[in-house]
């Protein structure tokens, strides 16, 4: 490793050595050459060397020497080529004034000497110039003039930069099909060259403008490959922009595994990098994920998050998906006004958004064949044409004047047709928010029907479970009652029955504290009410209830229980365990054992009740939680259920965060394992 390391500086500095050595050749060269056109050819050589290196401010004094020699020689192309580097040179600088200038008169130097390469060379960098100035228009135009001298010549790298510009230019002129086709031409040329960088970049635009037309499996698939491309070291802003964008795709399929794990590691990621927009991306992302997970508590922390990041960074189209999530998030916990309150700062934002001109492609754009025609070769035939048809109508006074009158006309017409238009577009954008609000309304209204109906579901289970045992327990009271009325057993048969009367009674008095409880904990909606209790009182309160049984099947109950919290709705944990333990009871024989035990697992409360009963076969195992299936077997004293106690077990313990499942051999006993979170979510 340390040899190659050592070559590879050897090799850098000799680069660097020879790369100084020729301009210290070139500049002796040119204090010994005649002031002709082969100093002005050795001048640019060297001026190329000195841009190369980036030592501008040496190269433009060279340029600035060699321009005036070429132009007292009257050297046309040494003016092209030293005008054209002096615009490279100010393009660097970032002073676009200067580079435009340099550029046009370079490219009329190129026109008179007909030089084809010239003007496409100089017709590509005023194509990339103008579109980063956002003249989208004009730089594609000219990048699109350039294409066909590069394909010819087989000139690879400028086809690169041509490419990637023309890409940049119908995208930003809303033409994403062209986009694309440009993209991956671009994507093409650099695999060629070996440029990783460029690959990369050609890639991301890809997969971005795959998820803008909905193609969302295309973009996976190139989000994908560029996060295989990148070095996790040097490449830690697309990583973080990367992460959240292919969560975000595999969100639109409900791929909720894939999406939470590309999101929480862009979170994660984001975070340690404080890198804000991605952070912002993510937050949004995971958001999103949890309000379709129905976990709106967290999905609440993370958009507030969002907000304020967006807010401070004033990154206005991630505020508008914000506020687009706020009006979801609010309808789904039923708090209406809340979501009008986000649904106006929503048509706010994109009424000033839409205030914007979008950007289109101008429709006097002639479209360029560049198969059967080349626009820089005519443009070179018609030079001298154009030059002599403007000197003779400029000389004309009545071409003049009638050009004035007939430019007068049309603009008094194109501006009669803007003031229609703009009426027409006013009009067609009140009806089209009016729609949005509407459907806006009809989305919240839905989306609390299909909630409300998801609450009537679990709460009928519910009651029909709670129903069922207060029957019973209440009609075992009363027929103790009808027997001791009508004489029919003795005072001293009553007493000794008094212990089942009196368990009976019991598991009433609980049954209906419990559903008092629950009723009035769910009296808006069924979100859980999460709260730090002790598991330990829970299990000693619920063992308590079934005491009576288990003396009278003569079964064996261990409490192994610890002092630990759960955190958690506890009216739901203590339905969910009354459920276990009665279970429990019910299928276990003379002589088996119960034991009920909670312990700390990877941070969160494992719940344990296990007995040595009857046990599930494989079949049954499936069926007992399945709503559908309303499954249900009677005890091993013949007690019946309603085969609903575990499917609400299920929906509880999810509400929660929490997850249930059992593990049975028949005939050796089963054991029910609950899992709960002990801490309130983070962020």
């Amino acid at each position: 490793m340390k040899q190659l390391l050592t070559l590879a500086v050897c090799l850098v500095s000799f680069i660097g050595f020879s790369q100084n050595e020729r301009i210290d050749d070139l500049t002796v060269q040119l204090a010994y050459q005649n002031a002709d056109s082969t100093k002005v050819d050795l001048s640019l050589m060297l001026i190329n060397e000195l841009y190369a290196i980036e030592d501008y401010n040496k190269a433009l004094r060279y340029v600035n020497q060699t321009a005036k020699l070429a132009e007292q020689l009257n050297y046309t192309k040494g003016l092209a080529e030293s005008t054209y580097y002096r615009a490279l040179i100010y393009t660097e600088r970032n002073d676009y004034y200067n580079a435009i200038d340099n550029y046009d008169k370079s490219r009329k130097y190129y026109l008179q000497i007909s030089d084809t390469l010239g003007v496409a060379k100089v017709s590509n960098s005023i194509g990339l110039i103008e579109i980063k100035r956002g003249n989208y228009a004009v730089g594609l135009q000219n990048s699109l003039s350039a294409i066909d001298i590069f394909e010819k010549r087989g000139l690879i790298d400028e086809l690169s930069s041509a490419y990637n510009n023309l890409a940049e230019a119908y995208f930003k002129t809303n033409q994403i099909d062209k986009a694309i086709e440009f993209n991956l031409k671009a994507l093409d040329v650099r695999k060629r060259i070996d440029d990783r960088n460029g690959i990369i970049v050609s890639t991301k635009n890809i997969a971005d403008l795959y998820s803008l037309r909905k193609e969302h499996r295309k973009a996976i698939e190139y989000y994908e490959d560029v996060l295989d491309m990148l070095n996790p070291t040097t490449d830690k802003d697309m990583r973080g922009e990367i992460l959240p964008k292919l969560g975000s795709e595999y969100l639109e399929f409900k791929e909720y595994d894939k999406a939470s794990q590309y999101l929480v590691e862009g979170l994660k990621y984001n975070r340690k990098q404080n890198n804000q927009e991605g952070l912002l991306r993510a937050l949004n992302a995971i958001g999103n994920l949890n309000l379709q997970k129905r976990k709106v508590k967290l999905a609440e922390i993370q958009l507030n998050e969002a907000y304020g990041i967006a807010q401070k960074i004033d990154n206005k189209t991630a505020l508008l998906e914000n506020y687009k999530l706020h009006i979801a998030l609010d309808s789904t916990r039923g708090y209406f006004q809340n979501a009008f309150f986000w649904q106006n700062k929503y048509y706010d934002l994109k009424e000033e958004l839409s205030k914007v001109e979008p950007l289109t492609f101008p429709t006097d754009i002639e479209p360029i064949d560049i198969y059967n025609s080349n626009p820089i070769e005519k443009e070179i035939d018609n030079f001298e044409e154009d030059n002599k048809a403007k000197k003779s109508w400029l000389n004309n006074p009545l071409v003049v004047y009638g050009a004035l009158a007939a430019a007068l006309v049309l603009l008094t017409l194109l501006l009669l047709n803007y003031l229609k238009n703009r009426k027409y577009r006013e009009i067609i954008t009140n009806q089209n928010e009016k729609l949005a609000q509407e459907q806006v309304r009809n989305e919240a209204i839905l989306e609390q029907t299909h909630h409300l109906e998801e609450i009537n579901q679990v709460k009928d289970k519910l009651f029909s479970i709670v129903s069922h045992d207060l029957k019973d327990s209440i009609s075992s009271i009363k027929a103790f009652l009808d027997l001791l009325k009508e004489d029919s057993i003795s005072k001293e048969e009553f007493r000794e029955l008094i212990p089942e009367l009196s368990e009976n009674a019991n598991n009433a008095s609980s049954l209906l504290f419990n559903l008092l409880n629950w009723s009035k904990s769910q009296m808006q909606s069924l979100e859980p009410k999460p709260e730090l209790f002790n598991i330990q009182e829970v299990f000693h309160t619920k063992m308590a209830l079934v005491e009576q049984k288990v003396e009278d099947k003569r079964i064996v109950l261990i409490d192994e229980s610890q002092r630990d919290f759960v955190y958690a709705d506890r009216s739901m944990v203590e339905i969910v365990i009354q459920n276990l333990i009665t279970n429990a009871v019910k299928f276990s024989r003379t002589g088996d054992v119960i034991t009920v035990s909670n312990q700390d697992v990877d941070g969160k409360a494992l719940i344990c009740v296990e007995d040595t009963g009857v046990g599930i076969s494989r079949e049954n195992i499936d069926k007992l939680f399945n709503a559908n299936k309303n499954f249900t077997t009677v005890g091993t004293k013949n007690e019946k259920g309603t085969g609903l106690g575990l499917t609400i077990a299920k929906d509880l313990v999810e509400l929660n965060d929490g997850r249930i499942w059992v593990e049975s051999t028949v005939n050796m006993g089963s054991k029910f394992f609950i899992e709960l979170p002990k801490a309130a979510p983070t962020a």
